[in-house]
């Protein structure tokens, strides 16, 4: 089993379809503690992204998917979101440029790139809410596995995990970190969306 420029083209379309079906949900969640825009902006940023892909002939690999999904992010989502997921997607479309198959060990290198790349851009740490705390350990899931199913299977649940850990802490980065101590008892909203993107990865790689 490999990770191909096909498959990373169905988890866009999944990852953009799961973004418009809890657009609500990730609205509700940023409007507690943030600018209320996260599942809007997401939305509409992976529209935007679906339409490049449909009219880019440049796709030719998988690396080449997600750098025009993060260019799509960059150009048309305001707020964190769109440079921390343009960022994400870049750093991934960098490490699997020119590969027509990618292997556990490719795949997991380029989300440990994509995590690093969020936490320079973010100035995050785990425990700070943020997407981080769901990213962080799927991407350390991922890096345990033997095989690429049992790793997107193990990064969903890590990434779960990491988004219910984020209720009740107190905000260190982003606009809930204004909020101080009335940040508790808040499921963030990037980590919620960082666990749909796990979850839409894991569907498109099982088919």
């Amino acid at each position: 089993m490999a990770v191909t420029r096909d498959t990373v083209l169905d988890w866009m379309r999944r990852f953009a379809g799961e973004m418009e079906e809890h657009r609500a949900e990730l609205t509700r969640l940023d409007t507690a503690i943030g600018d209320g825009d996260h599942g809007t902006n997401m939305d509409r940023g992976m529209r935007k992204a679906l339409e490049r892909l449909d009219s880019a002939d440049q796709a030719e690999d998988a690396g080449a998917v997600l750098k025009t999904v993060a260019m799509a992010l960059v150009s048309s989502v305001g707020g964190a979101a769109g440079p921390l997921y343009g960022t994400l997607f870049l750093q991934m479309g960098g490490a699997l440029a020119g590969k027509e198959e990618v292997d556990l060990a490719g795949y997991a290198g380029a989300w440990r790139k994509a995590l690093e790349g969020v936490q320079t851009r973010g100035k995050a740490e785990p425990g700070d809410k943020t997407m981080v705390d769901a990213l962080a350990p799927a991407v350390e899931a991922i890096e345990r596995a033997s095989d690429l199913d049992g790793a997107l299977r193990d990064a969903v649940e890590a990434a779960e995990r990491g988004m219910q850990g984020t209720i009740p802490m107190v905000a260190r980065k982003g606009r809930a970190s204004y909020l101080g101590e009335r940040s508790k008892d808040h499921q963030d909203p990037g980590a919620t969306s960082t666990y749909y993107l796990y979850k839409s990865a894991a569907e498109a790689l099982s088919g």
